[in-house]
């Protein structure tokens, strides 16, 4: 089973061609996703990164967590499980209703 890892504190020049090269040296890196601004493109800081065994992600995490990278000292643990976003909006949700003005 493939194990997943979060990478942050990634300089915000970092390319997807860039870490996929640092992180292939611990393994087979199966998929890489570089978090990136919708409008702008530019990169949010982080990714995630998928190897084909739990074994070269533990390697990525020994080898790479506190590894500076363009002068900054990147983050690299395991992925918690994504949380499920309701579809609906929040706003308001912290809003006593029934206070009285």
């Amino acid at each position: 089973m493939a194990k997943r890892l979060f990478v942050g504190s990634l300089p915000y020049s970092a390319t997807s061609a860039q870490l996929e090269e640092l992180f292939s040296q611990a393994g087979k890196v199966t998929s890489l996703n570089l978090i990136t601004d919708k409008y702008s493109g530019q990169s949010k800081g982080f990714a995630f990164v998928e190897f084909t065994t739990d074994e070269e992600a533990d390697e990525a995490i020994k080898k790479f967590n506190n590894f500076e990278l363009d002068g900054r000292k990147m983050v690299v643990n395991e992925a918690r499980p994504r949380e499920d976003r309701s579809s609906g909006s929040n706003y308001g949700s912290n809003f006593n209703r029934s206070r009285t003005w």
